[in-house]
């Protein structure tokens, strides 16, 4: 139980909430769990409270959109991975491991910073996970994303 206060305890230092009830945009599941492999589907920057699917961070990044409202866009994408998560596994202490973050910037083909936009959601993994935050990645540009969304985020993690 240490761990996941330690988490939580952090979530609400930052003043972050995990959302509750994110249903998922389409037909698919949010969360496969095989083996000791936990698959999250791509999340989008969707802030609780807003409308169903209306992200809060939309159009490409560089054009429309700072690098630093992309990283916020990216942070949100995690925290709303973390909430489906919490839910499924109902402990974030059963995580050993974020194995693979996957990472897609709604960009124009000019656009070159997709590492500096994820940034926003790997140093907020290892900010609240420490070493088990540690992870693979990939960053992506592309020229669109599910209801024009800024930018969308999907985990590979092992527990």
């Amino acid at each position: 139980m240490k761990d996941e206060l330690k988490i939580e305890d952090k979530l609400l230092y930052l003043g972050i909430k995990l959302p509750e009830d994110i249903a998922p945009g389409g037909s698919y599941l949010p969360i496969v769990i095989t083996g000791n492999i936990v698959y999250v589907s791509g999340q989008i920057p969707v802030e609780p409270g807003r409308a169903p699917l209306t992200p809060k961070f939309k159009g490409k990044v560089g054009r429309d959109l700072s690098i630093e409202e992309g990283q916020e866009a990216a942070r949100l994408c995690v925290i709303n991975a973390l909430a489906q998560l919490k839910s499924s596994l109902h402990d974030l202490r059963k995580i050993k491991k974020f194995v693979k973050v996957s990472g897609f910037v709604n960009c124009d083909s000019s656009f070159v910073l997709h590492s500096n936009v994820i940034n926003g959601a790997s140093d907020l993994l290892v900010h609240l996970f420490g070493e088990k935050g540690k992870h693979t990645r990939i960053a992506i540009g592309t020229n669109s994303l599910p209801l024009d969304s800024a930018v969308e985020i999907d985990f590979i993690i092992e527990i």
